[in-house]
């Protein structure tokens, strides 16, 4: 979004879209494993260094387990599931803050019943994520809460 494109206001509809802002994939190619979630870039301006990014998860879908050199500042707008950060899973819901530190791995799942919405705020330029290699993979699900987590049975 060039500063020409911006807007100062941008309204919002009932079903967590806005206007002038375009739904897009959550990400390009199929390299991540991930299911149901879309991504609107709300905000990204150079000078500020920042990117403001809404995601919805439909109900089941989960994000990409992933790290980055960046770190993210989660806002729960809607629904309930769960997030793992680093070692730690837990359970989420609307208005809860969740921030990710940098070359932390990550992960957002929707409940079954209802999808999962949340604000984003990111670098504006940022690295590409990294996905686990399969020994990554295999210490993470050593730990009985974080396989429980990925097998989306989360205790």
């Amino acid at each position: 979004m060039t500063s020409r494109d911006r807007s100062i206001h941008r309204r919002a509809s009932d079903d967590y879209r806005w206007e002038g802002v375009d739904e897009l994939p959550y990400k390009e190619g199929d390299r991540a494993l991930f299911k149901s979630i879309t991504r609107q870039v709300l905000f990204s301006d150079p000078q500020m260094h920042g990117e403001l990014r809404y995601f919805e998860v439909a109900a089941g879908g989960f994000s990409t387990l992933e790290r980055h050199e960046h770190m993210h500042a989660v806002l729960i707008l809607r629904g309930r599931g769960h997030c793992l950060v680093g070692s730690e899973v837990r359970p989420i819901e609307t208005r809860d803050l969740v921030t990710v530190p940098p070359m932390t791995w990550h992960q957002f799942r929707a409940t079954q019943g209802e999808p999962l919405g949340f604000l984003c705020m990111v670098n504006a330029a940022r690295d590409k994520p990294q996905l686990p290699s399969a020994e990554e993979l295999a210490k993470l699900r050593a730990d009985a809460k974080i396989a429980a987590f990925l097998r989306n049975q989360p205790k």
